[in-house]
C-alpha cells in the first residue's frame, strides 16, 4: 500500500455526522487531517493533495441536499486525482440527492469518488426520530464498509454509481429558527460558530431567518443552553414528519466496480 495521508472534511452541527465519520475513520491506521467545514477561518485552497491520498467528505442531508454553504467551499479543493469517499448522515427520512450532489461537486474538483455511504443518525431537529442511531448493527456495518474501502481503494480506479436525480430536488430550509432566552450572557460563541453568519454579534438574541439554515449548531454549542427552538413549532413539525421518519430506515453503501 502506498504512503498516503487521509484528509477528512466534515460539517456536523449537532454531532451526528461527526460520530458517523469517527466510526468510519476508526479503521484507518494512517495520518489523518480533519477540517471542520463550519470553520470560516479554514482555508481549503491551501490543502495540497497527492494522487495517493484519500479524501473523506462527511455532511448531513438537509432536505435531501448538501447544505448549500458547503458547495463553494469544497469546490475550492484541487483533488489532483486523489481518491474520495463520500458520506452523508440522514435523520431517518431519506438522503435523496445528497450523495449525487456531493459526487458531482467532488468530481469537478478532480477527485476519483470510488465509494459512498448514507448512514442513519438521530434527527438533529426532531431527535425522537432515529433516536439511538447509529446502533450496534449500524456501527458494525459502517466498520465493515470502512475496512473494504481501506483495503481496496488503491485498485479502485472507477467512479461509484449513486442514486439521485438531476436537476436536484428543491433545497428548502425548514422554518425552525432558534432564539436566545434571558439566560444568554452574550458570550458570542453562537455568532462565532454559525456557519452562515446568521447571528449578529451585536444582537445575539436575533437570528436572520433568511440566512439561517436551521442546523442548530448554535444550540448545540451554547455553553449555557440559552438558545432554543419554539416547542410548539417543533411539536407541529414532529407530527408532520411522523409518516416520513417514523419507520426504521437502513444505511446504504456504494463502491465502484
Amino acid at each position: 500500500m502506498p504512503n498516503f495521508k487521509l484528509y477528512a472534511f466534515y460539517f456536523s452541527p449537532t454531532g451526528g455526522t461527526k460520530n458517523i465519520l469517527d466510526i468510519f475513520l476508526s479503521k484507518w491506521n494512517c495520518d489523518k487531517i480533519l477540517t471542520d467545514l463550519s470553520d470560516n477561518n479554514a482555508n481549503l485552497e491551501d490543502v495540497i493533495f497527492k494522487k495517493d491520498d484519500v479524501c473523506v467528505v462527511a455532511v448531513p442531508s438537509f432536505s435531501g441536499r448538501v447544505p448549500q454553504f458547503i458547495i463553494p467551499k469544497i469546490s475550492k479543493l484541487n483533488g489532483a486525482g486523489a481518491k474520495a469517499v463520500l458520506i452523508t448522515a440522514f435523520g431517518n427520512r431519506a438522503f435523496d440527492d445528497t450523495l449525487l450532489e456531493l459526487f458531482n461537486t467532488m468530481t469537478k474538483a478532480d477527485f476519483i469518488c470510488f465509494a459512498a455511504m448514507a448512514a442513519v443518525t438521530r434527527h438533529s431537529v426532531m431527535p425522537k426520530y432515529g433516536n439511538g442511531r447509529p446502533d450496534s448493527d449500524d456501527i458494525s456495518q459502517i466498520k465493515e464498509f470502512s475496512e473494504k474501502c481501506r483495503n481496496e481503494f488503491v485498485q479502485r480506479v472507477n467512479t461509484v454509481a449513486l442514486p439521485g436525480n438531476f436537476p436536484y430536488r428543491k433545497y428548502q430550509s425548514i422554518p425552525i429558527k432558534p432564539k436566545a432566552d434571558k439566560s444568554c450572557n452574550k458570550c458570542g460563541l453562537c455568532a462565532k460558530r454559525c456557519p452562515v453568519k446568521a447571528i449578529d454579534p451585536q444582537r445575539l438574541n436575533k437570528t436572520d431567518k433568511n440566512k439561517c439554515i436551521s442546523c442548530l449548531q448554535c444550540v448545540a454549542k451554547c455553553p449555557r443552553q440559552a438558545r432554543h427552538i419554539n416547542k410548539f413549532v417543533l411539536k407541529a413539525a414532529e407530527i408532520k414528519m411522523k409518516k416520513l421518519c417514523g419507520d426504521r430506515k437502513e444505511n446504504a453503501f456504494f463502491i465502484a466496480e
